[in-house]
């Protein structure tokens, strides 16, 4: 049996010059990952707001004796619930452009059972802005006060 040329596969052309090809892939790889790490100029950036918003004027209606339930119609459902301890609630906010941090705000509230015991963090209502009086904790008596005659 004669076999004739339309009876064969077609030949597929290889690229003959394999260092070529590898500087062609390296050089692709190397423009690919510049622009990664330079950034491309004109992009506009969004600002980013993670978080709970908790301004001064919310903290300052906190107030000792709260219930869980009024501290969280106030300041909203809080971002991070601790698992192990249930009495203490936190507020983080941050405000990013790309990698920059505008702005950022921190409150922390904790119970005693269902009342506010404690508020720290950036906006610290009036009734605990006072560092150099701390709340006493539960079951701690207060010490007496000094008489002066």
């Amino acid at each position: 049996m004669l076999l004739s040329r339309s009876m064969m596969p077609p030949l597929k052309r290889k690229w003959k010059f394999y260092p070529m090809r590898t500087l062609f892939i390296l050089v692709a790889i190397g423009t690919l990952s510049a622009c990664g790490f330079v950034g491309f100029p004109g992009v506009y950036k969004i600002d980013v707001e993670q978080g709970n918003i908790v301004t001064q004027e919310m903290a300052d209606q906190l107030k000792p004796g709260m219930s869980r339930r009024q501290v969280r119609f106030i300041l909203g459902t809080p971002l991070v619930e601790d698992t192990f301890n249930q009495d203490r609630w936190d507020y983080p906010y941050v405000k990013r452009n790309g990698q920059n941090i505008l702005s950022e705000a921190f409150l922390t509230v904790v119970f005693d059972g269902d009342t506010l015991l404690r508020v720290t963090g950036d906006y610290l209502p009036p009734a605990w802005a006072d560092p150099a009086a701390p709340a006493a904790e539960p079951g701690e008596e207060e010490p007496p006060a000094e008489e002066t005659s």
